[in-house]
C-alpha cells in the first residue's frame, strides 16, 4: 500500500531517496522507482523538486549535512599530523555510520557528470583546500613524502571500501554482528593503517583527542 506524503517527514523522503541512489545509481533510478521506494505518489519528485537531478542535489546536501564536518581541531597547540590523522579518522567514522553516502559518492566519482561536478565544487574542493597547507608544511617539514594530492586523495579514500564493503569483508573474518561501536573502532583501526604508510613518523594516536569517534577497547 502506498504510504501518503502527509505520513513522511522530509527527512525521510531524503533518506529513502539516499537508498536508493545508493544502490541503484543515479542512471538506474527512475523517478517511478523513486516514488516506489520512498511511498509516494510518481509525480511527486517532480511536483516537489522539479526534476529527478534536483530531487538528487536535495539528497546530497540533507546527506552531507549529517556528517561530522572534517575540520580542523579548535586546539592551537594541535600540530599538523595531529590535525591530518583527526581529518582521516572523522572520515572513516563518517563512512563507518553513514555507508549510502559513501556507495552514493564513489559511484559518481567514475564518470565525468553534472553530478560529479556539484560534489567537487561544494564538498570535495573545500575538504581539499583545508588538507592542502597541512600536506604542503608536512611536506616541507620532511615528515611526509612529497605525494600528489590526487594520489595521497585515493591512498585514503580507496581503503574506506572496508568499511561498506560488508560481504566481503564477512568472508574474510569480520565479527558479526556489527555495530556502531565496533565500526568506529575498525575505523581507527583503518585510520593507524593509512597514516602508518602516508605519515609514518607520527605516534601520537594514543594521546589524540578523538571527537566522534570510539575509543578503543
Amino acid at each position: 500500500m502506498e504510504t501518503t506524503v502527509q505520513s513522511l517527514s522530509y527527512p525521510d523522503v531524503l533518506h529513502r531517496g539516499l537508498e536508493a541512489f545508493a544502490e541503484l545509481g543515479y542512471e538506474q533510478t527512475s523517478v517511478r522507482e523513486l516514488a516506489r521506494r520512498i511511498g509516494v505518489s510518481h509525480n511527486f519528485i517532480n511536483d516537489r523538486h522539479g526534476s529527478k537531478i534536483a530531487f538528487w542535489r536535495a539528497v546530497v546536501d540533507y546527506a552531507c549535512a549529517e556528517l561530522d564536518p572534517l575540520q580542523l581541531p579548535e586546539d592551537e597547540n594541535c600540530t599538523d599530523d595531529e590535525k591530518l590523522a583527526l581529518i582521516v579518522l572523522r572520515y572513516y567514522v563518517n563512512v563507518a555510520r553513514n555507508p549510502a553516502v559513501h556507495r552514493l559518492l564513489v559511484d559518481e566519482f567514475s564518470r565525468e557528470s553534472e553530478r560529479l561536478n556539484y560534489l567537487y565544487e561544494n564538498y570535495l574542493l573545500p575538504n581539499a583546500e583545508l588538507l592542502g597547507p597541512i600536506i604542503d608544511r608536512l611536506v616541507a617539514a620532511g615528515r611526509m613524502a612529497p605525494v600528489p594530492l590526487y594520489q595521497l586523495a585515493f591512498a585514503i579514500v580507496g581503503p574506506s571500501s572496508a568499511m561498506v564493503q560488508g560481504p566481503f569483508a564477512r568472508r574474510l573474518g569480520r565479527p558479526e554482528p556489527v555495530t556502531t561501536a565496533n565500526l568506529e573502532q575498525w575505523a581507527e583501526g583503518l585510520a593507524r593503517l593509512v597514516l602508518g604508510g602516508v605519515l609514518p613518523s607520527f605516534q601520537g594516536w594514543d594521546t589524540l583527542n578523538r571527537p566522534g569517534a570510539a575509543a578503543p577497547e
